[in-house]
């Protein structure tokens, strides 16, 4: 029996998986993906055996990772419902999908853990909001639990009625941070930069500012005030993002991503 199978293998399953074979050899992982294309990419890149079907992937693996997208998951969920055992873990990391949605439809013995990772994981550096009943577990059920997202960054331990506001802090937003990176870089660029080193410098203050607000434990809105010098260039850029509504622009984003999450429950 593997120790983990994947169900699905996008970016994100396929991120989790890499990561964790530099702890654990290939024969200790099964797969399972709809694309034959991408299960023959998976199987060269990892060396990692591919299951016929998501039924036999799930009942030959002790941890049951679901890593395909929120509206493939009630047939992902009736293809597995009697594959399924009390003993296994089930990890789902769709935005969307609560823990008693997936429980109706494998069974009120499923143990399940609901996570949100982000994109960055792919590199190592993402974070991830964990999300489960602490009882349903022994300790050492969760320490492989935790050492499968810590091995693709940070993770932290939420209530899930938190989990739709991971979505919003950290699920989506990197694709609002790239935005501001490309959008910083062409301002860059008019004033005569070169377009790969506009990304550089400010893909770098981008990073910079992170850990100084992660190591430092400051409030952003003191680690701001101390680059803005009085009558400086800063607090004139700082002037001009408040008059053309930048903070609000980002919560109205978070609004949209919120509210979005909340139709796919009702979907």
């Amino acid at each position: 029996m593997a120790k983990y199978g994947f169900i699905g293998m996008g970016n994100m399953g396929y991120a989790i998986m890499n990561a964790l074979l530099k702890l654990y050899p290939a024969s200790d992982f099964l797969f399972s993906d709809a694309n034959p294309d991408r299960e023959a990419w998976v199987k060269k890149q990892t060396k990692v055996e591919a299951a016929q079907t998501n039924a036999e992937c799930a009942n030959q693996s002790q941890v049951i990772v679901l890593a395909v997208k929120p509206q493939f998951y009630d047939t992902v969920l009736k293809n597995i419902k009697y594959a399924v055992k009390p003993e296994q873990i089930i990890i789902s990391i769709a935005p969307g999908i609560t823990i008693e949605t997936i429980r109706k439809k494998l069974g009120d013995k499923a143990r399940i853990v609901r996570a949100m990772p982000n994109t960055p994981a792919l590199l190592g550096e993402g974070i991830t909001g964990v999300s489960y009943d602490a009882e349903d577990f022994t300790e050492e059920e969760k320490a492989v639990i935790h050492q499968l997202f810590q091995s693709i960054g940070a993770m932290e331990v939420v209530p899930e009625s938190m989990m739709d506001a991971v979505v919003c802090a950290s699920g989506s937003s990197p694709a609002y941070v790239y935005m501001f990176i490309e959008a910083l870089a062409d301002s860059a660029v008019k004033y005569g930069m070169p377009r790969e080193k506009a990304y550089t410098f400010a893909a770098w203050a981008v990073r910079g500012a992170a850990q100084m607000v992660l190591e430092t434990g400051k409030h952003p809105g003191e680690l701001k005030d101390q680059v803005c010098s009085p009558a400086g260039t800063t607090i004139a850029a700082v002037a001009a993002l408040e008059e053309n509504g930048f903070r609000n622009a980002v919560m109205k984003a978070t609004d949209a991503c919120y509210e979005k999450v909340m139709s796919m429950k009702k979907a």
